[in-house]
């Protein structure tokens, strides 16, 4: 599937921390050194469902993500980074029942408009950008190795017509390691994030879906000896990690809605396939807010990225304003930090470009390397972007004194924000 096109990142010079670059590992509850020795980073981040328009907690994810990507460039490191679509999804199919149209001309038109979107943010595009419709002959691949093994199982469909697969938890010793959560946890909110846990049959109420067979209505795909169906979510994100990043990668990433069960039920597809670990780090995005709830499709209370745009609100004001939260503190979207933003963003410009002669008469040396160094080391640290914005903010408060383009092509470089 085509990506979005990615802006030049333009180079930089200057000392500072170049890496390694520090996160928080979810899987290890800590914030731990993440700089393959190789030279060689590879990130999965797990995409949209295209049945409606980007939000700010889309937004935040992909931001703080791009984030990292940039943090990891400038450290020297050469990145690999894969994105999935889910272009089918009971979510898909149910908007486009909704609203009268096919789910096909649903998807496409909100997968352009993500792209729009992801490029007025300046956030860089995958190497890979991937539709799940596109993996299904490696899931169906998977799916059948996994049977064989004897660590899938099968369930008649509801009709009659088919079989559905389910991956059998009692042979996955490693089942609960991303999440740390306890069962009840997880069972609390496995129906609710697309999980199927009174279905009759199931060896455990836990139990992930491989395969869906095709029931009537819904589109459906050659499954071999699987029978026509569908792959379930998770097994998407398993096998397109694993054909374009390999066995163990370094990071997967997404929001904290993501930890369980899509990330969990990841991950342990790929050991039961594998017999390695997945991902070597899980990073995850806080949820965004607002009005005290959590921001959501399904809920409905959006702030959307495009409709901002069709308002004038510049984007870059809108990445400023994200990069103004730290991405491991949920927060709630407000007109004011907007505005907030909207001003910085002006600050920002009216001292951007030329060169300022330093207290000493210098002129290109000292204050602006002392800037640039701070931003990077702030970047190293869990990505601090909150601190790299108030740095940036009291160099221009001085009067933005020693080479504004430096500075200039450091924030475009390391945050992203084009002055």
């Amino acid at each position: 599937m085509r990506t979005w096109t990615s802006a030049a990142v333009p180079e930089i010079a200057g000392p500072g921390e170049r890496g390694p670059l520090h996160v928080y590992d979810t899987a290890t509850r800590s914030v731990r050194p993440v700089h393959p020795e190789s030279g060689h980073a590879r990130l999965y981040v797990c995409g949209i469902t295209p049945y409606d328009a980007t939000h700010m907690g889309h937004a935040a994810t992909y931001v703080t993500f791009d984030l990292l990507i940039r943090a990891w460039l400038d450290a020297g490191l050469e990145v690999t980074y894969v994105q999935n679509v889910t272009d089918v999804d009971e979510p898909l199919l149910e908007r486009a029942e909704r609203d009268g149209v096919e789910w096909q001309d649903l998807a496409t038109g909100q997968i352009a408009l993500f792209h729009e979107d992801m490029e007025a943010l300046n956030v860089l595009a995958p190497q890979h950008y991937v539709g799940a419709i596109e993996g299904i002959p490696d899931d169906v691949t998977a799916v059948q190795r996994l049977l064989a093994a004897g660590t899938a199982y099968s369930l008649p469909s509801e009709d009659g017509t088919g079989e559905d697969v389910y991956l059998d938890l009692s042979t996955q010793p490693t089942f609960g390691d991303v999440s740390g959560w306890t069962r009840d946890q997880m069972l609390e909110v496995f129906a609710e994030r697309g999980g199927d846990p009174d279905r009759p049959g199931k060896r455990d109420r836990l139990d992930p879906l491989l395969w869906r067979a095709h029931r009537e209505g819904e589109p459906h795909w050659p499954g071999e000896s699987l029978g026509e169906g569908r792959p379930g979510w998770h097994i998407e994100c398993t096998t397109i990690a694993l054909r374009y990043l390999g066995e163990t990668f370094d990071i997967q990433g997404g929001g904290t809605d993501l930890i369980f069960p899509h990330h969990e039920m990841s991950a342990v597809q790929s050991r039961a396939l594998t017999g390695q670990a997945f991902a070597s780090a899980y990073v995850h995005q806080a949820m965004v807010g607002l009005d005290g709830e959590k921001m959501s499709k399904s809920k409905g209370n959006l702030v959307i990225v495009s409709a901002l745009r069709r308002d004038g609100v510049d984007p870059m004001a809108i990445r400023l304003a994200l990069l103004g939260q730290h991405y491991r503190q949920p927060w709630d979207w407000t007109p004011q930090i907007l505005q907030d933003a909207v001003d910085r963003l002006a600050a920002w410009r009216a001292v951007a470009g030329g060169t300022v002669s330093t207290a000493d008469g210098t002129t290109g040396v000292g204050p602006e390397a002392s800037v640039i160094g701070t931003v990077r080391a702030a970047l190293a640290d869990d990505l601090d972007s909150p601190t790299a914005l108030r740095v940036v903010d009291e160099w221009v408060g001085a009067g933005a004194p020693g080479d504004r383009a430096a500075v200039g092509a450091a924030v475009d470089a390391l945050l992203g924000v084009r002055l």
